[in-house]
């Protein structure tokens, strides 16, 4: 039997809306440390000093000292912020995403729910063209909190204005989407625009 009860649809932004990697900026890094490329992801990506940064509890200029004392970094915050930045892209399948969530838009109200930085969310709102489908932004640097705490999902609830078990969630990380669960959310993993189609039509959504 379908579920019909869907209200609202929470969409995660990186590697859903907007790809991106980490090695981009490693690589660049590299070139005034002495730090490998690797060595350098690993502090980059999903270290306790990203979460603390992504948590809103550092300033971006805090942020850089600390990977310039981690790294012995021969670089200024100038020079630093961009190569930090330039790790996003959009691939067909964002493309494809954005064009559903355009449609989705036309019937239920969205909300995209992100663990990200200030640094990295002011460039990808200004660089990709992505945000304009959805009525409500909840970003880990904001809340206070990143996924899969469940405080930035709680919020996402609230500004929806729905019951949990009205919602539609789908991200790329299948530990996020289990926590979303935890909440009473209908989450999916995302794992392409076609197969995220079938998800929400499976759940009862109008995807037309």
């Amino acid at each position: 039997m379908i579920d019909s009860k869907i209200k609202a649809i929470l969409f995660d932004l990186g590697n859903v809306m907007v790809n991106f990697n980490h090695m981009l900026a490693a690589r660049r890094i590299a070139k005034f440390t002495d730090k490998t490329p690797e060595g350098i992801f690993n502090l980059f990506f999903d270290s306790e000093l990203t979460e603390t940064f992504e948590e809103g509890k550092i300033s971006p200029q805090d942020f850089f000292l600390k990977v310039k004392e981690a790294l012995n970094l021969k670089l200024g915050y100038a020079e630093f912020v961009p190569i930090w930045n330039e790790i996003f892209f959009l691939s067909e399948t964002n493309r494809a995403v954005y064009k559903l969530a355009k449609t989705l838009g036309k019937h239920y109200p969205l909300a995209m729910v992100s663990n990200i930085n200030i640094l990295h969310f002011e460039y990808v709102r200004d660089k990709f063209p992505v945000f304009d489908v959805f009525s409500h932004i909840i970003t880990s640097y904001q809340v206070g909190a990143r996924k899969p705490k469940p405080l930035i999902y709680q919020k996402s609830i609230e500004a929806l204005g729905v019951s949990a078990d009205e919602i539609f969630y789908t991200d790329d990380r299948a530990e996020l989407v289990e926590s979303a669960k935890g909440l009473g959310i209908k989450g999916m993993v995302f794992k392409g625009s076609e197969a995220l189609k079938k998800d929400l039509e499976s759940a009862g959504v109008n995807i037309n």
